[in-house]
């Protein structure tokens, strides 16, 4: 079965996030723990906590159908090491905050290099930031977000995200989330079946569908392997319609979160409605 719905706002409190999915008609969402913009934020209220776990109880959200996105302030393979640990507190704390509401895994973009550090460098500072986040917290997976290979970051390789993996010690707690405009943008076809199933036997073979703990849904503004991350709406942009009919066909896709992340959300019950019709019947 699919689950698809989009990344919702948490203005006035976080429990207002599944109401406002319920009001788009999804099934399930994505939200921010806190300002994605601000590196401190003051814990839940106890009574935040106990209103957004009685509205995903009420709306019928299931915690492996909500994912949540960590703030896109962390770089989690900064070469500098202030910047590192701050990082890394973030992280921990995010997690700890999923942990709070009941959910059960956190989505984050993996870190930069910035030109400082080497790549392989890079990532084992990722890895590394991953294992003591996962040492410090409990019951939650750290998801790691392919990116669309702008400027130093990494994870626009599956080599990049299997490597990461690689180096995790508890490997029941890490998980990827695809995103479909960074895989076209970093040069992975999905606009045919022949492209996308060669895409997805190469994050297969090299990273693993068991791994795989969400997608994101976005049509691309840019051509194939422009390493430009900008979204467009389903069906408008350079990859076009078909990508989303084999992802909704696709049974290694079923009971992950969908979510769209698509730049016009006035019309996301529409795209949730359409992406339902592409499944055939």
């Amino acid at each position: 079965m699919k689950f698809v719905g989009a990344h919702v706002s948490i203005a006035g409190g976080v429990q207002n996030a599944p109401i406002n999915a319920a009001a788009i008609n999804a099934k399930a969402f994505a939200l921010f723990t806190k300002n994605q913009r601000q590196w401190e934020a003051k814990p839940y209220e106890p009574a935040q906590i106990e209103a957004f776990r009685f509205e995903c109880d009420r709306l019928g959200f299931a915690a492996d159908h909500i994912l949540p996105h960590g703030s896109y302030l962390m770089n989690l393979g900064a070469p500098e090491e202030e910047s590192l640990a701050r990082s890394r507190s973030a992280l921990i704390d995010e997690m700890e905050r999923c942990a709070a509401l009941g959910l059960t895994a956190l989505n984050f973009h993996p870190g930069s290099h910035k030109n400082v550090v080497s790549p392989e460098e890079c990532i084992a500072r990722i890895s590394e930031s991953v294992n003591v986040a996962l040492d410090r917290t409990r019951d939650v997976t750290a998801v790691i977000e392919n990116t669309a290979g702008q400027g130093s970051n990494l994870g626009f390789r599956f080599e990049h995200l299997a490597a990461i993996i690689d180096r995790v010690e508890d490997k029941t707690r890490v998980g990827v989330c695809l995103d479909t405009c960074h895989l076209f943008a970093s040069g992975y076809d999905l606009r045919d079946q022949a492209a996308y199933e060669r895409t997805t036997g190469e994050f297969d073979r090299i990273v693993g569908f068991k791994y795989l703990r969400g997608v994101h849904l976005n049509d691309a503004k840019a051509p194939l392997d422009s390493k430009l991350d900008r979204h467009e709406s389903i069906g408008k942009g350079t990859i076009g319609i078909e990508a989303f009919r084999l992802i909704m066909n696709d049974p290694r896709m079923d009971d992950v979160p969908l979510i769209l992340e698509t730049i016009d959300e006035s019309i996301w019950d529409k795209e949730i409605k359409a992406l339902y019709s592409l499944q055939a019947r």
